[in-house]
């Protein structure tokens, strides 16, 4: 054979290799969407719980083992990975995963999709005509709005557009507790506070679940820390596990009656949580009445199929890893376990499918509910109410904001960030929308109506930056992370795993993960001190997921407000803060101290961590740390006085409800929305106890001069300590107090007493 033939037969090999690759690139690029609706007509109707359960047994009855199997699992390894891969990599976008089904017997797949901000994968939005999806402010900044009632509107608009995508089961809400500030994804939860993560958290499963978009709420449990997430033991006694870190869960498990529950990769003293009975079946379903079905966290989160079978894992998810056929088969051989106790992890998940997959609709989901106008307006008012106002002016008497509307006024928008599209983590709660309004055109498009002159510098240069802040009417100077600084950790497990064991950083940073730390980074450290003197009209506006450290900057700097990560809408609802449009009226979902060791210990890369009775503001009441910014603190255009504090039954019972009203008055010149805030105290108290805790609040409007009644109530039950001795939460019979106010600081609060007897 001559060079030339062995050449073009090289040639037709190499074109028949890229075509078979682009075959493929293609068949996963155009990923099969399958109809998640059921045929109803080949099922009876279903009234009652009993017509439920007759209906699933009678489907399990009917499947062999193997079919059996195939729905304890999302897809096979070869079709879902190569779906995922190539969609991720080469498409920058998210497929739906798929879920068990079976084909002979009428039961269709149903489909995942993470959605903490809006619905993450979504075929044709994304890659079709390039509309995409609302996307709303992060969860930190709607716990910041404190707006129960909102978030329901929310996750309202998020499960219609997840049914429209063809979606329904999803992996959110998220509410792992924020213990420190510098975890990855503290953005998608709502507060360190346990009460407030619960009540959004079921306002959040509720409105899901309304559109038959089966919930699983995540992670269970204790994660709260990233970089070193699929490795790492949290060691926890069994008060601070049951008071600290899982009635946030308990809330959206029974209260929400949530569909689906998804394990945590970390372990939890030294069980990983897809393998721990005690959480999985003990807590979940024998105390607390769970009876839908739990998956593990994506890929990494199942290590052994007896353990996470016998502890009450129903699926593994995307993929089949470890749920292999023949593995679960030679168990049940082995005498592991039996196929009654593959029925019974069957029966779960289909019965929760069977009941969302059977239920009626409220209504009918088209493309044409996708984003829409009123689903935009909705991510506006999410940003204007979570955004918060920390510092407007270097005394009461100097407010900085709102800005002057007068006309040819000079405005400077000054950051790396001041103009970068910049919505937050690209992980698991990233989204693909139409548009972006960043800070700088949301101010730029507000002053064009004013007559004024805007403009934009990225702060390379910091003489021309400080020059430019000085001959300014108005100084806007945007500072903060973006994705690549924070958010779920993207590195490869085998990096991250040995950078856990060494405990410490190994190779280059990957996108996201923990904060290593608290501080800025140290080109907007620079920004703001090279600024901090130049203009009385300065403000600081803080984007990003939780706490940083501002000790070096907070005293210099006139004006300080968190924006967050904001949306779609989030430069628009900037502009309207800055200009008084809208009164701030968002409230820290968190504590800020004044320097880092103030927090519980933390670090990104370690094997096993302990997890305290303490942290946030119950640490900070406890040791007597006065924060930099308070628990639920935050300022507004406007002042509230509170008063007329008065408790309705002062002695109760175990069994009663604390009931109490407090009047709120807004002493000020323009309308504002205020958050009144409830805690209940411990002083009395015969074991350790926090100072306090929040038990209840109510977000309200009032117009200047108005005032209102507002009634709180408290449930004594809620009063409760777990004792592990007794295995029981018990509720002491003590005079407590009662604070009433505007944010967790003493100063901020009215007090009172009452008795449980």
């Amino acid at each position: 054979m001559n060079i030339k033939k062995i050449l073009k037969w090289l040639g037709y090999s190499l074109l028949v290799v890229l075509a078979v690759i682009s075959f493929f690139i293609y068949r996963a690029y155009d990923y099969t969407v399958h109809n998640v609706a059921f045929d109803k007509e080949k099922f009876p109707e279903i009234n009652t719980e009993q017509d439920l359960d007759k209906l699933t047994h009678e489907l399990i009855s009917n499947m062999t083992l193997d079919e059996k199997i195939d729905q304890m699992y999302g897809q096979t390894m070869g079709e879902g990975i190569a779906t995922l891969g190539i969609n991720h990599l080469l498409f920058d976008r998210l497929p739906h995963f798929y879920v068990a089904g079976n084909e002979r017997l009428n039961i269709p797949r149903f489909a995942f999709s993470d959605g903490p901000r809006g619905v993450k994968s979504n075929k044709e939005r994304t890659m079709g005509d390039k509309k995409g999806v609302t996307s709303f402010p992060i969860s930190m900044s709607r716990g910041a709005s404190w707006d129960l009632e909102m978030e329901s509107r929310i996750y309202e608009v998020i499960a219609k557009e997840m049914r429209a995508s063809g979606v329904n089961y999803t992996g959110t809400p998220t509410v792992n507790l924020l213990r420190h500030p510098a975890w990855g994804r503290a953005q998608e939860v709502y507060s360190e506070d346990p009460w407030l993560m619960g009540e959004m958290g079921l306002q959040a499963t509720r409105s899901l679940q309304k559109h038959n978009v089966m919930s699983s709420v995540k992670h269970f449990a204790l994660n709260s820390i990233e970089n070193s997430r699929f490795v790492v033991d949290v060691e926890v006694d069994e008060r601070t596990l049951r008071e600290v870190y899982l009635p946030h869960f308990k809330k959206v498990i029974q209260d929400g009656n949530v569909a689906s529950v998804m394990s945590s990769y970390n372990k939890v003293n030294g069980i990983y949580a897809g393998n721990h009975k005690y959480l999985l079946t003990d807590i979940l379903r024998n105390e607390w009445g769970f009876d839908g079905f739990v998956i593990n966290d994506f890929m990494y989160g199942t290590h052994d199929a007896v353990a996470s079978i016998n502890a009450g894992l129903n699926v593994e998810m995307p993929f089949q890893q470890h749920y292999q056929h023949d593995t679960i088969k030679q168990a049940i051989s082995d005498g592991e376990f039996s196929e009654t106790r593959i029925d019974e992890l069957v029966f779960d998940t289909l019965k929760t499918q069977l009941k969302y997959g059977l239920a009626q609709d409220p209504m009918e989901y088209p493309d044409a509910i996708i984003a829409t106008a009123d689903s935009i307006a909705l991510t506006k008012e999410a940003a204007e109410k979570g955004m918060v106002l920390l510092k407007n002016g270097y005394d009461k008497n100097t407010n900085v904001l709102p800005f002057s509307k007068s006309a040819h006024q000079t405005v400077a928008v000054i950051g790396r960030l001041a103009d970068v599209r910049n919505t937050g983590d690209k992980g698991s709660s990233g989204t693909f929308e139409p548009y972006v309004i960043t800070p700088y055109q949301g101010i730029a498009d507000y002053n064009k109506k004013l007559g004024n002159k805007v403009v934009l510098d990225n702060a390379a240069d910091l003489n021309a930056s400080k020059a430019l802040a000085k001959s300014a009417d108005q100084v806007v100077v945007v500072v903060g992370y973006t994705y690549v600084d924070e958010g779920e950790f993207l590195l490869a497990s085998d990096e991250a795993n040995e950078a856990a064991r060494l405990g410490k950083r190994t190779g280059e940073k990957a996108d996201g993960g923990d904060r290593e730390s608290l501080k800025l980074l140290p080109e907007d450290e620079a920004l703001i001190q090279a600024l901090a003197n130049t203009n009385e009209n300065l403000v600081v506006v803080y984007v990003g997921g939780s706490g940083i450290d501002m000790s070096a900057w907070n005293e210099k700097v006139p004006a300080i407000l968190f924006s967050w990560y904001s949306g779609m809408e989030g430069g628009n609802a900037l502009a309207n803060i800055l200009y008084g449009d809208v009164n701030p009226s968002g409230k820290l979902p968190f504590s800020i101290a004044k320097q880092a060791s103030d927090y519980p210990y933390f670090t990104p890369y370690t094997e096993k961590i302990t997890y305290g009775y303490y942290h946030g503001y119950t640490l900070f009441d406890k040791k007597d740390i006065e924060p930099a910014y308070p628990f639920g603190f935050g300022l507004s255009y406007t002042n509230y006085d509170y008063s007329n504090l008065i408790i309705a039954n002062s002695e109760l019972t175990e069994n009663d409800s604390l009931r109490v009203s407090v009047t709120v008055t807004n002493s000020g010149k323009v309308a504002g929305d205020e958050v009144i805030q409830l805690y209940i105290g411990f002083a009395n108290s015969a074991v350790d106890r926090p100072v306090k805790l929040l038990r209840d609040f109510a977000r309200i409007s009032l117009e200047p001069g108005q005032s209102k009644v507002v009634e709180l109530e408290v449930a004594a039950k809620d009063m409760a300590w777990y004792n592990p001795q007794a295995k029981a939460w018990q509720v002491e019979k003590m005079n407590y107090e009662l604070y009433v106010g505007s944010s967790s600081a003493d100063q901020d609060l009215l007090e009172s007493q009452f008795t449980v007897q």
